[in-house]
């Protein structure tokens, strides 16, 4: 009897007009009918296809004429709803199908279809991204572990008395950079100075002598000279996020900016970068398009300080 009684409020449920059908289906749900799932599924298939329904009737009112009768508003409010309930009719007899994907992936009552848990919690995709981002970590530092075995701990310490020092040491390094790979020496200087700080966060080794690194470039599996190992801020889209990281350790800055523009000038993801390195903003733009750095802000960064007064009046 509790049977027939659920399954006559769920035949109930089916009238779009019945404005007690949402509370029809929640007594049949607390019941605990499973073919309550059937019937969610059939009902949703439902919107879906009254969706479709609607389209192709304002396809079709484009073309009707403006003075049919059978084009006035009392006549299209009657026409929608004999859709409405058309749409629940067709999905209660077999319909698209949809409804019966939707009951096999939430009802796990087959193998091959993702379980229902995961579908009910948003996919999880939160902790999966979670578990994604400490494996990457877990990885990096392994790699990090393997490739600085022995090598000793470094730190990031002033290296220059103040940006006017800064500017006027780099200067001529930075032209002649520009000049050798085409590239836009206040950008250079520029980018140094968000790197840096305008020199007060330069990598120093253990032993308290300057990496020279002033463009935070890493050491990579390629990189057969020395390093330093230094906390770094990454973001994991706008989220920072502290870790280590091996970075090039240089002799002097003249190797340490010819460095940098070898490696802008000859990996290919900077390619847009250097073709358009005398508009600096495009050049900002298109290197951190091409993932130089994670910070979402990046360009702008750099680009607040190459139009800023500090950059241009130590060098117009």
């Amino acid at each position: 009897m509790d049977s027939l009684s659920t399954k006559s409020q769920l035949d109930m449920a089916r009238n779009v007009h019945d404005l007690g059908s949402i509370n029809k289906m929640r007594e049949a749900i607390a019941s605990g009918d499973e073919t309550v799932l059937q019937e969610a599924a059939q009902q949703f298939e439902a919107i879906f296809v009254q969706m479709m329904l609607k389209s192709m009737r304002k396809a079709q009112d484009t073309l009707a004429d403006e003075d049919s009768p059978f084009n006035s508003q009392q006549v299209k409010f009657y026409r929608d709803m004999h859709d409405q309930q058309l749409a629940t009719d067709l999905t209660s007899s077999g319909g698209m199908g949809l409804a019966d994907i939707i009951v096999k992936q939430l009802g796990q009552s087959e193998d091959g279809y993702r379980p229902a848990s995961i579908i009910r919690s948003d996919g999880n995709l939160s902790s999966l991204n979670d578990r994604s981002r400490e494996q990457v970590t877990h990885a990096q530092e392994n790699v990090l572990a393997s490739e600085s075995k022995g090598a000793p701990a470094a730190r990031k310490d002033v290296m220059f008395e103040s940006p006017q020092h800064f500017v006027e040491t780099l200067r001529p390094h930075a032209e002649n950079v520009a000049q050798k790979y085409g590239l836009d020496a206040k950008a250079i200087i520029a980018q140094a100075a968000v790197e840096t700080g305008w020199g007060k966060f330069v990598i120093h080794n253990a032993d308290g002598s300057s990496s020279h690194n002033l463009f935070g470039i890493k050491a990579n599996r390629q990189w057969q000279g020395e390093q330093a190992v230094v906390d770094t801020l990454e973001f994991n889209g706008t989220v920072p996020e502290k870790q280590k990281a091996a970075f090039r350790s240089y002799p002097s800055l003249t190797e340490a900016l010819d460095d940098y523009g070898k490696f802008i000038a000859t990996q290919p993801r900077y390619q847009q970068a250097v073709e358009n390195a005398q508009d600096a903003t495009r050049y900002a733009q298109e290197l951190q398009k091409a993932g130089y750095a994670t910070d979402p802000k990046y360009a702008d960064k750099i680009m607040s300080v190459y139009h800023g007064d500090r950059l241009n009046g130590l060098m117009p």
